[in-house]
């Protein structure tokens, strides 16, 4: 049965000065992304730069999302990692925490490994996290991982785990394989990885999105999702894919972070772990200018 629906953030991690993850503005940005039309959120992903973090910086941030107020079901906390102990521990403290919803990446620094490999991976992770209340969404992105889970993976998951492999994000980029699952898995929750998509999931049997630039976009994002089955819906989200189309073509989360630096005042905001690096005048001069000629209005950010 469906629970979860609608525009989720990838949520970015503000850091401090030394890098390191900033509670307090990332407990402050979680709760404006809520308030500004995001139905959820997706801490500790690609956007959030989790695999430049620890697990105990990880770990640190679960315990403030889960310290903070914010309900633990509107999240689905990224926990995937190489090592299958660190997603068991990550995955049980998200539990631990009040959450049950987690967005697992296959293991991906071995690359043309099995299905057999792949599937083995999600089902010790699973059988060693050991609880019932848990909600496992896969994390496809090939681009990142090497890894392109197959639509006959997915189903064996759904088959051997019905009650806890629930959903996808798919940042494949694939419209062709989001529409498939949607068609082939009745049920089954997918979340394309960007808002481009958002009306075109919905429309094929999705349920919403869970993106990067929602960062930004999640008022314009919440109306196509509000609107969706509406006479203005093509309008709206061809205005939202017109904004999503000018950060895709930066650093997406350098870009993201500058925005967010600017408009909130912040120039923390743009702290950003290595191998990532900000982006230089000229490429901050030219987002602001090419954002300026779309309908991007952003809230005041907190």
């Amino acid at each position: 049965m469906t629970t979860i629906r609608g525009v989720y953030a990838a949520a970015l991690t503000p850091m401090k000065d030394d890098l390191s993850p900033d509670l307090p503005a990332l407990v402050r940005h979680y709760k404006w992304l809520l308030a500004s039309g995001c139905d959820g959120l997706a801490p500790l992903g690609t956007t959030g730069e989790a695999n430049s973090f620890s697990v105990d910086e990880r770990l640190a941030v679960i315990d403030a999302l889960g310290a903070s107020g914010i309900p633990m079901a509107k999240t689905i906390v990224g926990t995937g990692s190489c090592a299958i102990p660190d997603s068991v521990r990550l995955t049980k403290r998200v539990l631990e925490a009040g959450g049950r919803d987690v967005l697992v990446l296959p293991p991906f620094y071995y690359k043309k490994v099995s299905e057999d490999g792949l599937f083995a991976s999600f089902a010790e992770t699973i059988a060693r996290v050991g609880d019932e209340r848990l909600r496992l969404y896969v994390y496809q992105f090939p681009q990142m991982t090497g890894l392109d889970l197959s639509l006959e993976l997915i189903e064996r998951l759904i088959k051997a785990f019905p009650k806890t492999v629930v959903g996808i994000k798919d940042s494949s980029g694939n419209w062709a394989n989001m529409e498939a699952m949607c068609k082939r898995f009745p049920g089954f929750e997918v979340f394309p990885g960007s808002e481009r998509f958002l009306l075109a999931g919905l429309r094929a049997g999705g349920v919403g999105c869970i993106s990067a630039t929602t960062n930004l976009t999640a008022p314009m994002a919440a109306k196509v999702f509000a609107q969706w089955k509406g006479a203005d819906a093509d309008r709206l989200q061809a205005e939202l894919t017109a904004v999503r189309e000018v950060l895709e073509g930066f650093p997406a989360i350098a870009a993201l972070k500058a925005v967010l630096a600017r408009h909130s005042g912040h120039g923390t905001w743009r702290n950003i772990r290595p191998p990532l690096a900000r982006l230089d005048e000229a490429q901050t001069r030219d987002l602001f200018a090419k954002l300026a000629a779309t309908p991007f209005a952003p809230a005041k950010a907190a």
